[in-house]
């Protein structure tokens, strides 16, 4: 279902005058409180432990400062395995969590500008969500954002992005995330 949204609103702004009314017409919602909505974004970088940790930790930071637009929090490993050389309580990666404006800005701008610019692109997996209504999606490298400066990258990282929506069915999530413009893969048909 194509709908007609002026681009030059926020997505808050769209998801409320056109996203939402044309998810309770498609999914057959008539309590406006039910129909589908994204609760949060969690972006997510995994550190490999290395000599230069304490460094590499402080570069991701800043670059997922940068990318986010808030402050990330180090995430320490809860107990020790000794197969991958990890002690309690060593850094293992960072993590910020985004609501509100903030989310929305974040995914409106991953929507329509970043993932789009990815050379090769063919749209992300539609098999990535959960069971739960919530969708994965992995990034390989961090300079796709335009906040990222590449001629300062020292090493390329990967991050992690989960969508949480307030639905609990994977069918309402991708609907809701179609509307909002995520691009996804075409289906193949045999």
């Amino acid at each position: 279902m194509k709908i007609n949204m002026d681009m030059t609103k926020g997505l808050k702004e769209r998801y409320n005058e056109s996203i939402a009314p044309a998810l309770m017409a498609e999914l057959g919602i008539e309590n406006q409180f039910a129909v589908p909505q994204i609760k949060k974004i969690v972006i997510n970088i995994g550190i490999k432990k290395s000599d230069s940790s304490a460094k590499d930790l402080e570069v991701a930071l800043t670059e997922l400062t940068a990318i986010a637009g808030q402050k990330p929090s180090v995430r320490n490993a809860k107990k020790s395995i000794a197969g991958f050389k990890i002690r309690a309580g060593e850094p293992v990666g960072i993590a910020v969590t985004l609501r509100g404006q903030r989310m929305f800005d974040f995914l409106d701008k991953l929507c329509r500008i970043v993932l789009p610019q990815v050379k090769d692109f063919r749209g992300v997996s539609r098999s990535s969500f959960d069971g739960s209504g919530n969708y994965t999606l992995g990034l390989t490298e961090q300079v796709i954002f335009q906040e990222i400066d590449y001629s300062k990258v020292d090493k390329v990282r990967g991050l992690e992005i989960c969508i949480v929506t307030t639905t609990k069915s994977n069918e309402h999530s991708f609907k809701l995330l179609e509307l909002i413009g995520m691009p996804f893969a075409k289906e193949e048909k045999e």
